[in-house]
């Protein structure tokens, strides 16, 4: 009996010439639509399907493969009476589904109406592929142009038709879960609010040695058509990437983009076990890293850095002398990437693209389940900064304290920055004890104490920060209020002649 194949794709590529290489051994081609015209002009036999099914293409394409002459011919298993019923009936057997989906996403993607979304939403497709993975035995399918050698191979074992027929089911569940984000009011998978159900559809997009630790297997994924800017960056120079560069690297450069948004110069941010170390702004790159990397030169160490500006041979140049893991920027010029390779192998150069098409929400595991939230994204430009105390920030305090907060943000909890002229000057994070990350930011910052100026990330239960930054020399302190012992804690600050704001935002991260 001669094998039939259907062939029905919304991504051509390469489906020409599978097309003929099938023909050539001996197959009859079916197919529909942009496809059929495709094959046909190339001059290889292949017949409509509504030839097969005996009636035409109806309402503007949405029905045509919806007929028995067709999932008869794909569902019927080989070797049964399901064989004497399609006889009975004339229909063939149908032994290859090529079938990739109408483009739902990208239809999407490109704000079309919702009408052409709609339009966009594939019926015929979908029952195709998951009629023919159901009867993987006896059908072939593909979704993937990847697997068309697959199918002209002599035989194809019963573990690799399993393997196309799982990766088809993942293929419809993939379409199935952007078609609910969309009608649910959310964009492809990637939810603006919290739904009651929560799908991720997850694709392995690189391959690491190892999770955090060397007996932990990992890998890193893409969440549906999400945007990523580490795990879309180009590494131009250095080793391939490790689980914990990846997790740092987007703590990096997440803190360097949201502090590039409110600050006029270029920013440096130093990141070690996803807690910043060193953060500065300067009027240039290079002049940023030298004082992100002096503001703690023992934790820079082995650490990851990104950067808000391009780095140039005067930048790449000053990184000599300190070991780094990660460096990333929104561009890195040819000589210096070319002096990166050549006099730094080991570091991991990546250049990341612009945020567009980000996820809002913040998934975290927990065993059996999932904590969900929208990503914390305040900018400094919706607060409205309350000055509670009699002396006012002066205004290079006032710089000094939008920029901390910035930082501390982006620290976790519990946390506190000092900050003085654009630098961190001592950082303080991950204590379970707001005290003990205030002792930890004044031990690291010694002498430079002097004239900073403090910020935490939550309120003070206490007035003993207060009464530390002062021993210190620190001069304005940021925090977001709402303690029951404000009023102590204001009183503190006007008795030792310190400036305090409220800004009415904690910003907790565990």
């Amino acid at each position: 009996m001669t094998k039939r194949a259907l062939i029905s794709v919304s991504d051509k590529t390469g489906v020409v010439e599978f097309a003929a290489q099938l023909q050539q051994r001996g197959w009859e081609l079916l197919s529909t639509g942009g496809t059929f015209a495709a094959i046909s002009s190339a001059g290889i036999p292949v017949q409509q399907v509504s030839d097969v099914t005996g009636f035409p293409e109806m309402m503007d394409g949405r029905v045509k493969t919806l007929h028995p002459a067709v999932h008869g011919g794909i569902l019927a298993r080989r070797g049964t009476a399901h064989m004497d019923e399609l006889r009975a009936q004339k229909f063939g057997t149908i032994d290859l589904v090529c079938v990739n989906l109408y483009p739902f996403r990208e239809t999407v993607a490109r704000g079309a109406p919702d009408g052409d979304v709609i339009e966009n939403i594939d019926i015929g497709g979908p029952a195709m592929i998951r009629s023919a993975a159901k009867n993987h035995e006896g059908v072939l399918v593909l979704v993937d142009p990847a697997d068309y050698a697959v199918a002209l191979q002599q035989e194809v074992s019963p573990a690799e038709r399993r393997r196309l027929a799982a990766k088809a089911y993942r293929h419809t569940s993939e379409y199935d879960a952007a078609i609910t984000a969309y009608l649910e009011g959310t964009s492809d998978e990637l939810p603006t609010k919290l739904p009651q159900h929560l799908t991720l559809n997850l694709s392995k997009t690189a391959e690491v040695r190892y999770g955090e630790n060397p007996h932990q297997p990992g890998a890193i994924y893409r969440w549906g058509q999400a945007h990523g800017p580490v795990i879309d960056a180009q590494v131009v120079a250095g080793k391939p990437m490790s689980f914990n560069n990846y997790a740092d690297a987007d703590a990096a450069w997440n803190l360097c983009q949201e502090l590039a948004a409110q600050e006029e110069g270029a920013v440096c941010v130093a990141v070690k076990h996803a807690n910043p170390c060193g953060v500065a702004v300067a009027e240039d790159v290079r002049a940023a890293w030298e004082r992100a990397r002096d503001a703690d030169t023992l934790s820079v160490f082995g650490g990851v850095v990104a950067v808000s500006r391009a780095v140039d041979l005067n930048a790449a140049q000053a990184m000599r002398g300190t070991f780094l893991e990660v460096l990333i920027a929104p561009q890195v010029t040819p000589d210096a990437v070319e002096w990166f390779a050549e006099k730094k192998p080991d570091l991991r150069v990546l250049i990341a693209g612009p945020q567009t098409n980000l996820s809002v929400l913040d998934v975290r595991p927990l065993v059996g389940g999932f904590a969900v939230q929208e990503r914390d994204t305040r900018p400094w430009s919706d607060l409205c900064p309350e000055v509670v105390t009699t002396r006012q920030p002066s205004e290079q305090e006032w710089a000094d304290l939008r920029f901390a907060w910035g930082v501390v943000k982006g620290a976790r909890s519990n946390a506190i920055a000092l900050v003085k002229n654009g630098v961190t000057v001592g950082l303080g994070a991950g204590a379970v004890s707001r005290i003990w990350a205030a002792e930890r930011a004044m031990t690291n910052a010694g002498d430079n104490a002097q004239g900073a100026v403090l910020a935490s990330e939550a309120f003070f239960p206490f007035d003993d920060v207060v009464r530390l930054a002062a021993s210190q020399g620190v001069r304005a302190i940021l925090q977001p209020g709402g303690a029951k012992r404000d009023p102590e804690v204001i009183a503190a600050c006007n008795e030792l002649g310190l400036s305090m704001v409220f800004t009415g935002s904690r910003h907790f991260k565990h």
